[in-house]
């Protein structure tokens, strides 16, 4: 356990020196584009003594570290600013999109693993046959086809054309309105489980199958080819000879043994595109009509709202390394050769 602490608090001080880092850059460049925040912040034709006042109170006026030395106070404070386009602080939307997004990361991940475990382990025990094949193709399909075409394809096909999943956004509009979902969690599914909403509940997870499914498929090519690969490197190692020896069926074989042993890239692989999810979703959310933290900060980006930016992006950061502290942790502990 004193060993887990350690590794714990090493990252998480690392942690700290990689946002320093990410704060004043993404500070310095905020700083750098040819736009003026006061005057965006009070909207089209802003008077010159309006944009000056803006100015002294946003702190523009003052030298740059003076104003990143100021940002570095509000952070830590868990002030992230304030919206130059909305008007509205950014933790809070930052808190009110997330949910939308982690719904849709969670549900995608877990088709990714489950798919994908499935397809490798085939794969593996198949080696070099049709299945086999057919599994790489799968793979390979799924890593190269853009996320924005996958998606309009997959709209045509479930709704166009068989009319049997709806073409975007969370919830039906008259669901919400007649069986309105009481916010727990965020994640519209499990709330109306918790809440025993059955009409919203079906609505949610119908619209939630596609945008899911389509963002899935990065990561259920990546988790295939890292799980085959695995499996066969553990199936030349000794004890999977004494196992075959004993006369243990191949299915325990790869399913209790190897597969246990070949998780660790596998899971290393799946942490890193789960971790790049949350900020990776533009395409899929705008396809898809999904008021999520990918929306929120195209938005931004489109209109150079620079705290909005600048939040989302030491977000992510935080994401990623917190992500990839967890998966480290977990692989420790399905097999135990790996010490952290």
């Amino acid at each position: 356990m004193i060993r887990y602490l350690r590794f714990i608090t090493k990252r998480l001080i690392l942690l700290l020196f990689v946002l320093f880092g990410l704060s004043l850059m993404t500070f310095l460049l905020a700083r750098v584009v040819p736009s003026d925040p006061a005057a965006t912040y009070l909207g089209p034709r802003p008077q010159p003594e309006q944009v000056e006042r803006i100015r002294a109170q946003m702190g523009l006026d003052r030298p740059l570290p003076v104003q990143y030395a100021l940002y570095l106070r509000d952070l830590l404070s868990g002030d992230f600013g304030t919206s130059l386009s909305t008007h509205q602080p950014v933790l809070a939307s930052i808190r009110e999109y997330l949910p939308a997004s982690l719904e849709l990361m969670i549900t995608a991940m877990a088709i990714a693993l489950a798919v994908g475990l499935f397809l490798g382990t085939l794969s593996a025990r198949h080696e070099n046959t049709l299945i086999d094949h057919t599994g790489r193709f799968i793979a390979i399909t799924g890593v190269s086809l853009p996320a924005f075409w996958l998606g309009l394809l997959l709209q045509i096909l479930f709704f166009r054309v068989l009319g049997i999943l709806p073409l975007g956004g969370r919830i039906d509009t008259m669901v919400s309105l007649i069986h309105p979902v009481k916010t727990i969690t965020g994640f519209l599914c499990l709330d109306s489980l918790l809440t025993g909403n059955w009409t919203a509940f079906r609505s949610a997870l119908l619209h939630l199958i596609l945008p899911a499914c389509t963002l899935a498929a990065y990561s259920i090519g990546i988790v295939t080819r890292m799980t085959r690969s695995s499996l066969l490197e553990v199936a030349q190692e000794e004890f999977v000879t004494a196992a075959r020896a004993e006369g243990f069926s191949e299915r325990r074989i790869a399913g209790k043994y190897m597969l246990k042993n070949a998780l660790g890239p596998t899971f290393t692989s799946a942490g890193l595109a789960f971790a790049s999810m949350l900020t990776g979703t533009f395409y899929i959310e705008a396809i898809f009509y999904w008021p999520g933290l990918g929306s929120y900060t195209a938005n931004a980006i489109l209109s150079i709202d620079y705290p909005v930016i600048m939040g989302v992006t030491l977000l992510g950061a935080v994401f990623y390394v917190v992500v990839n502290l967890l998966v480290d942790i977990l692989i420790s502990f399905i097999d135990p050769r790996i010490r952290i």
